[in-house]
């Protein structure tokens, strides 16, 4: 009875640590956010600093997904130095509870926390990430003086008539569509037939169709045109690929494109690291809690804890410069997603367990 009370004791302390991490993180990341949306967007006519700041509480998910191991790494320590500041941990220890049975609430806590990021926030940052874009590719359509928005990267198509290159300033619809488009097609001789610029584009089954159309040729005089239609052989699965970022994929839905993604034989390695670093995240935070605890369960005198809270932080920090890595390389394919995900929490849970069992059971 007294370890099920002492464990949802450290358990609830861990939880309440965490969530004041979390509105702090949520709301300088908002700030931030914000202020960063409105140097960009105020030039636009349709902007407006309540709809800017409603972009921003939209996006917040997504920027959030980024610091979670951070997140669990700063709240073990938080919680673990709290505990020892209070002679908590002093007291636990000199009646016998080890540091495994105080460490697990805070890894349970961890490993919930990591559920929580996958099922609950990661659909909602996706949903809110995309459609965020879609409102900002709205506000930016057809202002060819905005240098702020960034362009995709071209695409190339091949047809029966020839080819056609691909372009567009924004993307929206994971990849679907494409704002401010132009199409410059090709003959057979690669020479340049005419160019298409459209204010929209969307990938139908078996042809682009262009809305809000601007069509020049060499020699004469533009054309205003309200739709055209470019066929073309390029699946939803390979624009997705090429244009989506693997973010604005839900959790539930990634394994599904994946999957159809493969059976047209495109890689998708870019989803397929996204998925299997969401399925390590839990992993990933209670490995975090591991190194907190190597830098933060000896007790320390008043004043002394900075040290030990650099360490924390630098350890923490290499930790996530080679998931950083290590996931750029599983995007390329050079290494399988799978070992790419894992193989920081394998090191990081090693490193950590190793500590512990050294400093703990000699």
């Amino acid at each position: 009875m007294i370890g099920w009370t002492l464990g949802r004791y450290f358990f609830l302390r861990y939880v309440q640590i965490t969530m004041y991490f979390l509105l702090g993180s949520f709301a300088l990341a908002l700030i931030l956010d914000f202020t960063e949306l409105s140097g960009k967007l105020s030039s636009l006519p349709d902007y407006s600093a309540i709809q800017a700041f409603g972009l921003s509480v939209m996006r917040v998910p997504y920027i959030m997904q980024q610091v979670f191991p951070f997140l669990a790494l700063f709240s073990a320590m938080a919680t673990l130095i709290s505990l020892n500041r209070k002679y908590e941990l002093v007291v636990a220890r000199s009646v016998g509870v080890s540091a495994w049975q105080f460490l697990l609430p805070a890894c349970t806590g961890a490993l919930l926390f990591g559920l929580v990021a996958i099922l609950v926030v990661n659909p909602l940052a996706a949903w809110g990430f995309d459609r965020s874009e879609q409102i900002t590719a709205n506000w930016r359509a057809g202002k060819a003086n905005d240098v702020q928005a960034d362009r995709v990267p071209w695409l190339r198509q091949k047809t029966e008539d020839g080819e056609t290159i691909i372009g567009a300033k924004s993307v929206v619809n994971r990849g679907l569509r494409l704002v401010d488009a132009t199409f410059i097609r090709l003959d057979k001789n690669q020479d340049i037939l005419e160019r298409l610029d459209a204010k929209v584009a969307d990938l139908e089954e078996g042809y682009w169709k262009l809305a809000d159309v601007t069509k020049f040729v060499l020699g004469s005089t533009p054309v205003a045109q309200d739709e055209v239609r470019i066929p073309t052989h390029l699946r939803p699965e390979f624009v997705e690929e090429s244009l989506a970022r693997p973010e604005t994929i839900p959790f539930f839905e990634l394994r599904n494109k994946i999957a159809a993604a493969r059976s047209f034989g495109y890689p998708a390695n870019a989803f397929d690291m996204h998925f299997q670093s969401l399925l390590a995240l839990p992993a990933l935070l209670m490995a975090m809690t591991l190194i907190a605890a190597t830098v933060s369960l000896k007790f320390v005198r008043f004043g002394q804890s900075g040290t030990m809270i650099l360490g924390g932080v630098l350890a923490g920090f290499v930790l996530y410069v080679v998931t950083v890595v290590v996931k750029a390389f599983g995007n390329a394919g050079f290494v399988p997603p799978f070992v790419a995900a894992w193989t920081p929490v394998l090191i990081a849970t090693f490193f950590g367990v190793s500590f512990l069992l050294h400093k703990e059971d000699g």
